[in-house]
This record gives structure tokens, C-alpha cells and sequence, in this order.
């Protein structure tokens, strides 16, 4: 399976108490990253000539293809923790947004739009056909003085996906929202709910400890896109749980597969109404 992802790849730097390093992220490395032993992934990005070679040297040895267009700058985010699962956003820089002949169309098999900075234009998500999931995150985000707010959006695009995914207080910015097939909402490690054709869902994540939950939708929006692929929504759903819960707890893509599969049978979903 062929899977192209398109977002900001990020430079982060990670405040923890008096410590501070710097990392890759953005939505769609995370998404690459779990996607990475299932499919053929293509991450298209924009990265300052500042982002350093050695993190797009590391997606190629993981076999993820890096298509990058060049900005002035890259989007760099200060991320202060609290906690392991609080933190404090700051955009630091941001790259520029994408033009629509920079994104291909057609040539794959899923196309997974991960932006974090207001760099996709909605014109863009309404000329992809096939299989498009998306995630609201960069839609409905708004920055002053650096500082990472929300603000309510115009959601009738997401009628043109596949599947969107929001946590709780992004999918309250969704004005006039028409529902794609499946909307995902995730409320961190806590109960979430999803709206499939038009009937709601309640699910339960399993409960193990992790390391911190950074890419925790962007890893939820991934898996479930993949196995929706393959299965029904209940299955795909109950598999997407299970395999972020592994993923958050071990940091990495490769675990034990059949463990989590095993354990998708003990994710609760539960119909709660149908509209």
C-alpha cells in the first residue's frame, strides 16, 4: 500500500524543568513514523534550509521517502512540559504554506493530511479524490505573539474526506461542520468518541503507562486509516486503540504486533445513538 502524508515536519524543542533539546516532529512524522512498517510512505513537507540533514537522513533509513520543498524557514515549536501530559505550545518560526501544484494527485493508495500550522489550504483538500484522512489540528490553530491558540473554521471541507480526527476542544471550532464518513474525536488518555455514517461511538483506551502522549493523534488518525483500509469501522476502530496505546507506551513503531492485535479485542465500543 502506497500512502502519502503531507504536513510541516517541525523542529521542537522540549523544555523539561531545566533541560532542553531538540527533536523532529509534526503531525506527519508521527503518522509516518507508525505507518512506516505497513506501507510504502511518502512524507511532502516544507523545511528551512536550517533543518538539520541528519533527521531527513534517519526517515530514509527507515524507508520513509522525504519529498521537501524549500522555505525560508522552518515551523519550530517550544514545547514546556509540566508534565508528561501537559505542556505549554509556543511556534516559535513557521514555513511556508503549501501551493496545490506541489501536492500530486492520484498514484496512491491512501493520502493522510497532517498540517500544524494553518499549511494546507482547505482549496488543496478539496481536490484530492480517493482515500483522504485528515486531521483538524492545523486547521483550526491561530498564533499570536507565538502563542498556540483555537479559533472556529468554517468544517464543510471535511465532507470532501474519508476520515478527520479532532480532540474535544479542536472539534468545538467546527462551524457548520459536515461530517465525513468517520470523525474521530480523542480526548487524550481518556474516553473518546467517533461518528461513523452518521451514528456516534464511544470507545475507551486501554489503560497502560506512557511515556508522554506527544503524536498520540497523529498515531491514532494513522492506524486507523491503514486497518480502515482492510476492515470494518468497529474492528478498525478497536485495532487503532490498541496499537496507539503500544505505540505511546514504547516509543516506537516496532513492538509486538501480534500482542496488540491480541489485545484490540479488549478495546470497549459502544453505540450510543444514531442520528
Amino acid at each position: 500500500m502506497r500512502c502519502i502524508i503531507i504536513g510541516h515536519l517541525t523542529h521542537d524543542i522540549i523544555i523539561r524543568g531545566n533541560t532542553k533539546t531538540g527533536r523532529i516532529g509534526g503531525g506527519a512524522y508521527y503518522s509516518a513514523l507508525v505507518l512506516s512498517p505497513f506501507c510504502d510512505v511518502e512524507v511532502i513537507t516544507k523545511v528551512g534550509r536550517d533543518f538539520p540533514e541528519k533527521w531527513l537522513r534517519e526517515l530514509e533509513e527507515m524507508g520513509i521517502r522525504v519529498t521537501v520543498f524549500h522555505s525560508r524557514e522552518t515551523t519550530t515549536y517550544e514545547l514546556r512540559y509540566l508534565d508528561k501530559n501537559t505542556r505549554i505550545l509556543r511556534l516559535l518560526s513557521k514555513a511556508e504554506p503549501f501551493k496545490p501544484e506541489e501536492i500530486p494527485y492520484g498514484n496512491a493508495d491512501m493520502v493522510i493530511l497532517n498540517p500544524v500550522a494553518n499549511e494546507i489550504p482547505v482549496e488543496i483538500v478539496d481536490q484530492l479524490r480517493g482515500f483522504v484522512s485528515l486531521d483538524v489540528q492545523g486547521f483550526v490553530r491561530n498564533f499570536k505573539d507565538g502563542k498556540v491558540e483555537l479559533k472556529k473554521i468554517d468544517a464543510s471541507f471535511l465532507k470532501k474526506v474519508k476520515v478527520a480526527h479532532a480532540d474535544v476542544n479542536e472539534f468545538k471550532m467546527l462551524d457548520n461542520l459536515r461530517c465525513p464518513e468517520v470523525m474521530l474525536i480523542s480526548n487524550g488518555a481518556d474516553t473518546g468518541d467517533a461518528i461513523y455514517k452518521e451514528n456516534r461511538y464511544h470507545f475507551e483506551p486501554l489503560k497502560m503507562p506512557v511515556a508522554e502522549t506527544t503524536g498520540a493523534g497523529d498515531s491514532f488518525l494513522a492506524y486507523f486509516s491503514y486497518f480502515y483500509r482492510q476492515c470494518s469501522f468497529v474492528h478498525a476502530l478497536k485495532k487503532a486503540v490498541s496499537f496507539t496505546s503500544f505505540f505511546l507506551r514504547y516509543r516506537t513503531p516496532f513492538f509486538d504486533f501480534d500482542e496488540a492485535m491480541e489485545n484490540a479485542k479488549n478495546v470497549r465500543v459502544n453505540k450510543i445513538y444514531d442520528r
